[in-house]
């Protein structure tokens, strides 16, 4: 956490969860810087539905959303379009990045950003309700070991190591597709 108060506060919360035999869930921001412009598709083999795919693969993503994500939903389009500029060298550039990078299933040039939420493990020892699989009763359970206040710190490598396969891919498939960018490749 790049915050040193919340970074306390979160520490302070996660201990009294710990206490408790609890856990807790939490956001992972990825944020991937240089991808070209023109990787994807925009129909079967969009970018970011290839990238939805590898993220929740994951087992404990349970919510993922793009640039502005669910917060677009309250936006109008003129609020949440993505106006392109001119900067004085005559460079095309995006003045916001509401799409997180990829528009229409194909990457703009701008960061990919996303964000995936992650489910508090289930693993707790706080008893819990369930059923007994030889009886099919109810009763209740504490799940014994050790347990994890929370995953989310865990789980960012395997969400940028899921990212970075995807985008690799992507990029060897965007080589492929252009005799021009094969003989860049092999110079």
């Amino acid at each position: 956490m790049p915050d040193k108060e919340a970074a306390i506060k979160a520490q302070e919360f996660l201990d009294q969860l710990k206490e408790k035999g609890d856990s807790a869930g939490g956001i992972i921001e990825c944020i991937v810087d240089g991808m070209p412009p023109g990787v994807g598709e925009p129909a079967f083999e969009k970018l970011d539905a290839a990238l939805a795919k590898a993220i929740f693969s994951i087992g404990a993503v349970k919510g993922l959303e793009f640039g502005s994500g669910f917060k677009a939903a309250k936006l109008t389009g003129s609020e949440n379009n993505d106006p392109l500029q001119v900067d004085n060298q005559g460079k095309v550039f995006k003045k916001s990045n509401h799409a997180g990078g990829i528009t229409g299933g194909i990457s703009d040039g701008s960061p990919i950003v996303f964000r995936a939420a992650i489910k508090p493990t289930s693993s707790i020892s706080i008893p819990q309700q369930s059923i007994d699989r030889t009886q099919g009763k109810n009763v209740e359970i504490v799940v014994k070991g050790r347990h994890d206040p929370i995953i989310v710190p865990r789980a960012v490598i395997v969400v940028e190591a899921m990212t970075a396969i995807t985008l690799v891919d992507y990029l060897f498939q965007r080589i492929l597709s252009r005799i021009d960018l094969i003989q860049k490749a092999l110079q």
